[in-house]
C-alpha cells in the first residue's frame, strides 16, 4: 500500500498550497480542516506521514497529537508539525517523542517536498 499525507491546518490556502506542491512531486495527499477531522481521518486506517498545524481552533496540534497517542493511532503514523510559530511551545514537552520535525512556515518547497520523501520512506 502506498503510504500518504495528511496535511492537518486549518487556513484552507494552506491545504490547498501543501497539497498542490506534495501532488506535484507525485505523492498522495489528503486533507483535514481540524484536529477533530485529522482524527476520523485516522480512525478509518490512515498511515503515513501527518504535517500538522499547531494553531488552530478548538482543539490545536497538541492537542491533536495527544488524542492521536491516546487513541492508539500512533502506529505507522509518523508527526511534523507545520506552524507559523518561531519556536514550540511548553505542550511540546510532553509529546516531543511523538513529533519527529518542527518545519516553520514560510517554508521551503524543495526541503519540504524532501523531507516528505524521506519521511514516508521510514514506514514500511
Amino acid at each position: 500500500m502506498k503510504r500518504s499525507i495528511l496535511v492537518v491546518d486549518d487556513d484552507p490556502s494552506v491545504l490547498y498550497t501543501v497539497k498542490h506542491i506534495l501532488e506535484r512531486a507525485d505523492l498522495k495527499v489528503r486533507t483535514a480542516s481540524s484536529g477533530k477531522e485529522c482524527l476520523k481521518v485516522l480512525q478509518k486506517g490512515f498511515k503515513g506521514l501527518v504535517l500538522m498545524d499547531v494553531v488552530m481552533p478548538e482543539m490545536d496540534g497538541w492537542d491533536t497529537v495527544k488524542e492521536i497517542v491516546e487513541r492508539g493511532f500512533i502506529n505507522d503514523v509518523i508527526i511534523c508539525m507545520l506552524t507559523g510559530q518561531e519556536e514550540p511551545d511548553s505542550k511540546m514537552d510532553a509529546l516531543k517523542e511523538y513529533v519527529l520535525d518542527y518545519i516553520r512556515k514560510p517554508f521551503d518547497t524543495q526541503k519540504l517536498v524532501a523531507l516528505a520523501k524521506e519521511y514516508l520512506s521510514y514506514l514500511k
